[in-house]
């Protein structure tokens, strides 16, 4: 049944490829006009770089499918199979593709700025200020989680330490070989490859755990969060071709890999799902309406994205022709991790054996009852079923337990990890971009803004409060997160909204665009609300106070909408 499932998801993906991306493009985009690319118009040789379409699609792919695509769905998988899949598919499709391809469109046609940038011409300029304030408070929570996730990842499996940073190395070394001496990247990046897969055997047989060797947990954690963090600000600032590209490209070959493995084991193993297709929460637990909608982001549509469509990638793709591969395409690529993630949940757990979880300890025969026994505990164990269930499906190609769960593992935090100085890097052009707005110069300084980018997601990670709702102590990062869902699928509806307008202005059709703003916009503002009387009734100050702000800026963003609407439309009668 699994298997079926997925076949059925994956044909729907290669069909929307070939009719509704299609459409889009021609009709909506036209995303075959002759266009100077701002790759070649502003060309630097660190930002604004021409590339090689598959390249570029590495880049954009593993930027975009962060942890996100896979914590979501396992979490989701709470509620059974049937609504997570349902809004795997359908999100994806017609609502997260055509966001990422309109914002890289967009961004093209506008000389490589950021789609807040864009809403000034669009919307407003007072818009754009709230935008990028909107932007800017998002990527500082991403950065300071996400390191702190990876950070988490190195000390529970300290087998994944060496693999991951070992891609360091490899990257620059490619990124020499290809712009330096002009080497065909295809080769060197398929031996880079097969060098990593080494390595995650190493760090099976060799694992790198500071804890065991009597260091304090906490002091190893805080000390990858400051590495990684750093290591982000590094990475920022070096040129695309050296680290980001070919980095990128590498981690796009191990997730299609990872994910044929996967897929194959699954129609190996050909298991059954685990979970019914629908369970009614418990007490105490959130309805699957509307909080379904913003515990799966990033596989289906997510704000994020059109940050890194107009942030990075605009100003890398060699022809606006690339866009339709690049944008929609990639988005059907993440679609596909998210079905992976799910079908790990519902049907892959149920082969688990021993293991141990985050919340529950040790279990010596996992099931989806047992990991969904309660929301605290889904919520608690995030991609867990991911590293577990898709370990089974390994297990079904031949791998040993051990390093099929090093895999799962690998596969999770380097897609973080690519996240984390891609979001880094489009902090800093947001940054300038705000600072030449409100005419603060020093912002405009590449190493200033990254400085400034880095600091404040630092502190969000490494300070510590006490948490409202346990009274705990847990980092800042950590006890804003809860807002992360919403604010992340309104910044996807305000994006909707900004692209609606821009095409609105061209005569194009709008209606691709204004039906998943209409759908997305009200259901991440309710999701939002219900999170906002959860803070109120814990007596949560800081997130009561900061998803009071999201709302009052939501409805400033939507009357602002409206003004430019009335705008446009008397500028046409």
């Amino acid at each position: 049944m699994a298997a079926l499932a997925a076949a059925l998801v994956l044909g729907a993906f290669v069909l929307a490829y070939r009719f509704y991306a299609r459409f889009l493009g021609e009709r909506v985009y036209k995303d075959r006009e002759p266009v100077v690319t701002p790759a070649h118009e502003l060309e630097d040789g660190v930002d604004f770089v021409p590339t090689q379409r598959a390249v570029l699609f590495g880049h954009h792919f593993t930027s975009i499918a962060g942890a996100a695509p896979i914590i979501g769905p396992c979490v989701a998988a709470y509620w059974g199979w049937g609504p997570a899949l349902a809004w795997v598919v359908f999100g994806t499709i017609f609502m997260g593709a055509a966001h990422d391809f309109g914002a890289l469109v967009a961004s093209v046609r506008e000389k490589g700025h950021s789609i807040a940038d864009i809403t000034a011409k669009t919307v407003s300029r007072r818009a754009r200020i709230l935008f990028m304030c909107f932007v800017l408070v998002l990527i500082w929570l991403v950065l300071a989680v996400f390191a702190m996730a990876i950070a988490g990842l190195f000390v529970s499996q300290p087998t994944s330490v060496i693999p991951i940073n070992i891609q360091i190395i490899v990257a620059v070394v490619i990124g020499w070989l290809v712009y330096k001496r002009k080497v065909n990247i295809l080769v060197p990046s398929l031996i880079a490859l097969a060098v990593l897969y080494f390595f995650v055997w190493v760090g099976t047989e060799v694992p790198v755990d500071f804890v065991a060797m009597g260091v304090d947990e906490h002091r190893v954690t805080t000390g990858w969060i400051f590495f990684l963090l750093v290591y982000s600000a590094i990475a920022s600032l070096l040129p695309v071709w050296l680290l980001l590209q070919p980095r990128d490209y590498i981690n796009s070959h191990q997730l299609f890999v990872g994910l044929g493995l996967l897929f194959l084991g699954l129609l190996i193993a050909h298991p059954e799902f685990d979970a019914p297709v629908y369970r009614s929460p418990e007490a105490g637990a959130p309805a699957v309406f509307p909080i379904l909608f913003v515990t799966i982001a990033c596989g289906a549509i997510s704000g994020f994205h059109g940050l890194v469509s107009s942030g990075t990638t605009s100003k890398q793709i060699n022809k606006l022709s690339d866009s339709r591969m690049i944008g929609y395409g990639a988005m059907l690529g993440e679609g596909s991790l998210a079905l992976a993630s799910t079908l790990a949940a519902v049907a892959g757990i149920g082969l688990v054996g021993a293991c141990a979880l985050p919340t529950q300890g040790a279990v010596d025969d996992l099931t989806w009852a047992v990991y969904y026994d309660s929301w605290a505990h889904a919520g608690g164990n995030k991609a867990a079923a991911f590293v577990l269930g898709g370990g089974a499906f390994l297990q079904a190609v031949g791998l040993s337990a051990e390093l099929a769960r090093t895999l799962m593992a690998v596969l999770v935090i380097a897609f973080a990890a690519t996240s984390l100085d891609t979001a880094t890097r489009i902090q800093r052009f947001i940054l300038a971009e705000l600072g030449t707005a409100l005419r603060i110069k020093p912002l405009t300084n590449p190493y200033i803004a990254t400085i400034v980018a880095v600091v404040p997601a630092m502190y969000l990670a490494l300070a510590e409060t006490p948490d409202p709702a346990t009274g705990q102590a847990k980092a800042v990062g950590w006890v804003l997160w809860p807002i992360f869902g919403a604010s992340n699928q309104l910044l996807a509806a305000l994006t909707l909204m900004t692209l609606a307008l821009y095409f609105f202005a061209r005569k194009r059709p709008v209606w691709p665009l204004v039906i998943p703003m209409l759908l997305v916009m009200p259901v991440a503002a309710l999701a939002l609300i219900t999170k906002l009387q959860q803070f109120l009734a814990e007596g949560n100050a800081p997130l009561t106070a900061l998803a009071s702000i999201l709302l009052v800026l939501l409805l400033w963003m939507i009357a602002e909408g409206v003004l430019a609407v009335r705008r446009l439309r008397a500028g046409r009668s």
